[in-house]
């Protein structure tokens, strides 16, 4: 029957809080019905006596953590378990209490607002607040309940006001005139200066932007700005020269590139400033008159031509004297060369165009009151072809003609090359030479393509009867002086298959029996090696065979004979010949010792090898016989050697007159007379017709 109960929160009393009383009109008061709760916090927060159905709270409540709680309602027989009554639902309402100062969401706020502005919710209490005088503002905001009534709570909270910048400044220069000087040698974008307006403004409201508005160095200057200090920054922009101009005026402009159509009534937002420049004189290097030379020369130019010239100066007002050079690490050949007073150049060696058509060298002008102010330049020097190259030959040719040929066959193609370099391009002529105008076996037939093809004259060409033919070919170009050349071509006669393909061109094999057979030749090859094999061997054989003794009598009689007269030395003419100079021919000549007299050193006879066949003895022993003759400072003592012993395998045999002779008949001794008068001796003994063998 009751639809709703009301209880108040935060309940601090030292009973349980009734909340109220459930009842059916079943209920005789007999006990024999039971009331039963359930819902929300039925149990825990709410408990029913189940006889007399009295409702309590048994814990305090808190509206702002649940303001309604909703239960349901039973009375139940106890006997039998039934319901009475339907089921009742209620809801338990929490009264509010003021329990709860106000609070605000965050301790403390920040607000802004652009400065000059008009009324809001936090208003401003002056008109046209400045950021630039104050920017920070801190407001205490008190917060009051129950209509500010005695009783009510209250809370506070923080608010830090910021006035946020708007563009209500210009930029100002600081200074009406800069002063900025610059080396006359600073290349273009080089800095001077800075210069700056100041603004009071910040962020994109004081960004500034430079400008050159006039001045007699607008052309000359430039300004840019430097986005991180908005300072504005003067650079040369073209080549300062000292001797032309030596000062500068700008009129530079500050902008601002963000204002506020709000406060143009208060000026315009820019402002302007003068500067200054001047240029420093230095002493610059010498100048040439163009960045690079290109000269050109033909390769047949004698030494010591002009080729050319460069030229440069100093820039300064003093115009210091210039000498040139050539830098030798570009002309390590030293082609060329330069005349040092005026910038000619010069060629030091002839050129060739086909082994450097061209050559890049660096000319150095210098002052010759500074030599630390020097300039280089590039000279670029082009050789022109001369036609001094004749033709030739693209390659070696390897012709070849069938021996079955016809008359009119093509069996070779050949084209030229040439060095040169002719500006309308190669064009080359053949032709037989003037001996060979009418060949009978082969002619030329230029093709005027600069290639030639070589065609027979006549049918068949047999390799028996010659195998190799050489065929002259003149070779012209046709440039100016025209050059010529002579090449040989070899064309060899060959047999050749059905198709023309060669096959063989070995001449040797016409010369056997067409009827032998392969073991045939094998055998006879075979036979004419054994055969030389043998003529090998009976020659080494017959070389080495040892030469019988030359006396073979016990009495031997092999000593120097020595005659003892008025004009002979006696037994000091032994040595007055060294048989060693006999057995070794080549002796050098300036060991020559006097033959006549006793020599300070006597040598000892050294075994020597045998003479070469080749060397004859008798020419020897003449040469030797006319140098003592023709000596006048030697004596014309007389001495008899004997030269028994000529070593092995020699050609002359024996010189000895002792039984060199195995019979007994007579021998000319007549060409002793021809050696002269040192062997008048000799001639008389045995040249005459009584001997000493008789």
């Amino acid at each position: 029957m009751w639809n709703q109960f009301f209880l108040l929160e935060e309940y601090t009393g030292p009973d349980t809080q009734y909340v109220g009383k459930l009842h059916t009109d079943q209920d005789k008061g007999d006990g024999n019905l039971k009331y039963i709760l359930t819902g929300d916090g039925a149990g825990s927060l709410f408990i029913i006596d189940e006889n007399t159905g009295d409702i309590h709270a048994a814990k305090k409540l808190d509206r702002e953590e649940k303001s309604l709680y909703v239960l349901r309602a039973k009375a139940i027989d106890r006997k039998t378990g039934r319901q009475v009554e339907p089921e009742s639902e209620f809801i338990i309402k929490i009264h509010d209490i003021n329990d709860n100062e106000p609070k605000f969401t965050k301790d403390m706020y920040t607000a802004s607002i652009p400065e000059m502005s008009g009324v809001g919710i936090i208003k401003t209490a002056l008109p046209d607040m400045s950021r630039e005088n104050r920017e920070q503002y801190q407001v205490v905001i008190q917060a009051k309940d129950m209509g500010g009534q005695m009783g009510g709570l209250s809370g506070t909270t923080t608010v830090n006001i910021t006035l946020t910048d708007v563009n209500d400044n210009p930029p100002r220069f600081p200074q009406s005139t800069y002063q900025f000087s610059s080396p006359e040698s600073a290349p273009p974008g080089t800095p001077l200066g800075r210069i700056k307006a100041n603004d009071p403004d910040v962020g994109e409201n004081a960004e500034t932007e430079y400008s050159i508005s006039n001045g007699d160095g607008s052309d000359m200057f430039d300004i840019v700005t430097d986005k991180d200090t908005q300072e504005g920054i003067i650079t040369v922009k073209k080549r300062l020269d000292f001797e032309n101009k030596m000062l500068y005026t700008l009129r530079v402009e500050a902008t601002n590139t963000h204002p506020d159509p709000r406060f143009l009534q208060l000026g315009p937002f820019k402002d302007t400033a003068l500067v200054k420049i001047s240029v420093e004189d230095i002493d610059e290097p010498p100048v040439f008159s163009r960045p690079w030379y290109l000269i050109e020369v033909d390769e047949d130019a004698k030494e010591g031509s002009i080729i050319g010239q460069v030229v440069a100066q100093d820039p300064d007002i003093t115009k210091n004297a210039i000498k040139y050079s050539v830098d030798r690490h570009t002309d390590l050949d030293r082609i060329f060369n330069i005349y040092s007073g005026n910038g000619s150049l010069f060629i030091s060696k002839p050129l060739d165009r086909e082994e450097t058509p061209w050559h890049n060298i660096t000319v150095i002008a210098t002052e010759i009151n500074n030599p630390k102010q020097s300039s280089q330049i590039p000279v670029f020097i082009r050789i022109l072809d001369i036609n001094d190259h004749a033709p030739e030959f693209a390659k070696y040719y390897e012709t070849f003609v069938c021996e079955n040929a016809k008359a009119g066959q093509l069996i070779q193609t050949v084209s030229a090359v040439d060095k040169d370099e002719p500006p309308q391009g190669h064009k080359f002529f053949f032709e037989l030479v003037p001996e060979f105008a009418v060949h009978p076996n082969f002619s030329i037939v230029d093709n005027k393509d600069n290639t030639a093809g070589i065609v027979t004259r006549r049918n068949g060409y047999s390799r028996s009867k010659m195998s190799t033919y050489l065929l002259p070919i003149i070779i012209f170009d046709n440039d100016y002086p025209i050059q010529s050349s002579t090449g040989t071509l070899t064309i060899r006669a060959c047999a050749c298959d059905s198709r023309g393909n060669m096959q063989s061109c070995n001449a040797e094999a016409l010369l056997l029996p067409a009827g032998l057979s392969t073991g045939a030749l094998v055998a006879i090859l075979l036979c004419i090696v054994i055969l030389l094999v043998l003529v090998v061997l009976f020659t080494a054989l017959k070389r080495q065979r040892k030469k019988e003794p030359l006396i073979i009598s016990k009495d031997d009689v092999r000593d120097n004979i020595v005659t003892y007269n008025d004009e002979g030395g006696g037994e000091e003419d032994t040595q007055a010949f060294d048989i060693g100079t006999l057995r070794n021919p080549e002796a050098r000549e300036e060991s020559k010792m006097r033959r006549d007299v006793i020599p300070e050193t006597i040598f000892q006879i050294r075994r020597t090898a045998p003479l070469w066949e080749n060397i004859d003895v008798q020419d020897f022993i003449h040469r030797r016989l006319k140098e003592n003759d023709l000596d006048p400072a030697a004596p014309p003592y007389d001495s008899l050697a004997t030269y028994a012993y000529e070593g092995n395998d020699s050609i002359a045999n024996s010189l000895s007159s002792l039984e060199s002779l195995t019979t007994e008949g007579n021998q000319d001794y007549d060409y002793l007379s021809d050696w002269g008068p040192r062997f008048k001796k000799l001639a008389d003994m045995y040249g005459g017709e009584d001997s000493d063998r008789d």
